[in-house]
């Protein structure tokens, strides 16, 4: 799967911004990056598109926060060349077409796949 451009990532998260039924995926904010909450069903979602421009480079740690936020904050900017946003897939859910942020955190002992929803308001197109 090749990388999705701003034009694209943006248009994707205006669509799920549309999206105004309730959906079970809907039931847990996911404002904020959060671990997969295991009210969800990940067959009920589809990867629809990549932020992850190389996947054998290793893309960078530094996280895009001018304005004082930190990586749990729900107005956390969402910069894709910036961590975390630059090592996930964009996943649609198949019941109601929201879209979301998927990556899968490896620290240490650990595997745990996050999430959060893609919001357009804010997208930020920062370079590195």
């Amino acid at each position: 799967m090749q990388a999705i451009d701003f034009a694209t990532l943006t248009r994707l998260a205006e669509a799920s911004a549309a999206v105004t039924g309730t959906c079970s995926c809907h039931a847990v904010p996911l404002l904020a990056w959060q671990r997969l909450p295991p009210t969800l069903e990940l067959d009920r979602f589809e990867e629809v598109a990549t932020l992850v421009e190389d996947p054998y480079d290793d893309p960078t740690y530094t996280e895009y926060h001018p304005h004082g936020t930190h990586y749990d904050s729900e107005d956390a900017p969402i910069a894709p060349r910036y961590y975390p946003a630059n090592r996930c897939q964009i996943a649609r859910c198949l019941n109601c077409g929201r879209h979301y942020l998927r990556y899968n955190e490896a620290g240490g002992y650990f595997t745990e796949l996050r999430i959060r929803a893609l919001r357009p308001q804010l997208l930020v197109d920062a370079p590195l």
